[in-house]
């Protein structure tokens, strides 16, 4: 990668905050509408940036009437598009900016499988649609979501050099217990610089929850990572495991930002306290997490069915 190039690549996202709130748990209608447009409002007072979708539930219903009651603090999104066909991409954005009165969206976050997923690996006719929809202001960037199952795609098109200019970073989960970009991926947007924005912040839950309470962890494995990482996060002395998290997903240079998401103002008011004068985890502990990463990728993560994790 040449100098200009490397230059270039500081630049995007570059206007991210550190912290974006994730909307997943807006759309649990075991919680009171009321109190979830509560919380929505509250982070449209701390955040400038929020992650969303359609398909989390009626969280845009929560949104719009959160949005309605100011429309001077709607927040920059980042929304997931996709899926299958290039003839879906149109209609998929305006189910998510038709119900939130808005005309367009700041990042879409590419959601990509079947014939899509081939073409973007193969650079296929797909560029050409994503630069007329940013000509036509309905997706301003793009960065493509990654998974371990889907990593293959984005090497692909990164080695054609496909996404150049067009897609402006990549998104997956990043956190003390995840890493959803296999392993040669991971090298390879570490080498070349490429803008992360790293997704469920804190894994999950509180270290201590995961670890010891039954059916805590959404999977099995999730509870034996945690045995392996809450010694580690013991010895780094931080106090908060929302501080810890936030912290190893910032000491990635590449990380622009983390998507946390929650329901409850206490762990809104965590996250914004833990984004606050962000300091680098120590390096031995961030690099004893690295090498757990690299090894469970290795055995479980490039192993797994899809949706598995």
């Amino acid at each position: 990668m040449s100098a200009k190039q490397a230059s270039d690549k500081s630049q995007l996202l570059s206007d991210l905050p550190p912290y974006i709130y994730g909307t997943t748990r807006l759309g649990d209608e075991k919680i009171p509408f009321d109190e979830r447009v509560s919380v929505a409002r509250a982070a449209m007072e701390g955040v400038d940036w929020f992650h969303t979708s359609h398909t989390y539930g009626n969280a845009p219903q929560v949104l719009r009437a959160a949005f309605d009651q100011d429309r001077t603090r709607v927040p920059k999104l980042i929304v997931k598009i996709g899926w299958s066909h290039l003839d879906e991409l149109r209609d998929v954005i305006h189910q998510n900016i038709d119900p939130l009165g808005l005309d367009g969206l700041e990042v879409g976050q590419l959601c990509l499988s079947g014939e899509l997923a081939e073409a973007y690996a193969n650079g296929g006719k797909c560029y050409e649609t994503f630069s007329q929809i940013k000509q036509e202001g309905l997706v301003h960037r793009f960065v493509l979501e990654v998974f371990p199952w889907t990593s293959d795609v984005a090497l692909k098109a990164l080695r054609g050099g496909y996404p150049e200019g067009i897609v402006d970073g990549y998104i997956f989960y990043l956190n003390p217990l995840q890493r959803f970009a296999s392993n040669e991926l991971w090298h390879m947007l570490v080498g070349r610089d490429e803008p992360i924005i790293s997704m469920r912040t804190v894994a999950g839950g509180n270290i201590y929850k995961l670890r010891d309470v039954p059916g805590y962890a959404w999977k099995e494995y999730l509870q034996q990572r945690a045995v392996e990482v809450a010694p580690i996060f013991e010895r780094s002395g931080i106090q908060s495991w929302t501080e810890f998290c936030v912290r190893f997903a910032h000491s990635f240079p590449q990380v622009r930002a983390t998507v946390g998401a929650t329901s409850h103002i206490e762990n809104l008011n965590q996250f914004l306290i833990a984004s606050e004068n962000i300091e680098l985890l120590p390096k031995d502990i961030q690099d004893e997490m690295i090498q757990l990463q690299y090894r469970w990728s290795e055995e479980l993560d490039m192993k797994a069915e899809q949706w598995t994790m």
